[in-house]
């Protein structure tokens, strides 16, 4: 499974699978906000999410919970297509801007932040940490980048039936510390 053919093949049937996983599961959002253990979480100052595209499982009732908290939230923005993604705060009261990648997201004239948590967005996952995103490489890049300035914790939210036995391992992915789905916590780390 390690051309990219395979991985290609892999991702159009994961992403009808979450497809129908989003379908028969629309209360998932909110189950998984409710099942995460706020006390398994190293200190945050700051927490970034994601704007859901397609049928990804919305961050949006976990980051108030996570904004509870006094934490500073924010979205990644691409400000370019090649490039690791940036964070900026959200601030409810500002509307969002597409990106470069046309995902919305804070303007680009918002505070940066360099978050201490990371919500990300996902294909598939198995229990070792790793995820599968959409083949571009923006959240890899960007961990990695995140990782060399500070400890980050990565929080991976999916519906359960996202997980996989296991997914192929190349040296530039980053792997998830835990993952939240609608059933249940999974600690990685």
């Amino acid at each position: 499974m390690d051309s990219t053919s395979d991985k290609t093949a892999l991702r159009r049937r994961l992403r009808t699978l979450r497809r129908e996983l989003a379908a028969a599961h629309p209360g998932a959002a909110e189950a998984a906000a409710l099942r995460l253990p706020l006390d398994r979480l190293p200190e945050f100052q700051s927490f970034s999410g994601y704007h859901p595209m397609g049928s990804e499982i919305d961050p949006a009732p976990l980051m108030r919970r996570l904004a509870e908290t006094g934490a500073v939230p924010a979205l990644p923005v691409a400000e370019s297509l090649d490039a690791p993604l940036e964070f900026r705060e959200l601030d409810p009261a500002l509307p969002l801007e597409a990106d470069a990648a046309g995902v919305p997201g804070p303007p680009l004239w918002s505070s940066a932040v360099v978050p201490d948590l990371v919500i990300t967005p996902l294909l598939a996952f198995d229990r070792r940490g790793r995820r599968l995103g959409q083949g571009g490489g923006h959240y890899d890049r960007t961990l990695a980048n995140l990782r060399a300035i500070q400890p980050v914790f990565v929080l991976g939210l999916a519906y359960a039936g996202q997980e996989v036995d296991a997914l192929p391992d190349e040296a530039h992915d980053q792997r998830l510390d835990a993952i939240l789905t609608d059933a249940e916590w999974i600690e990685v780390r």
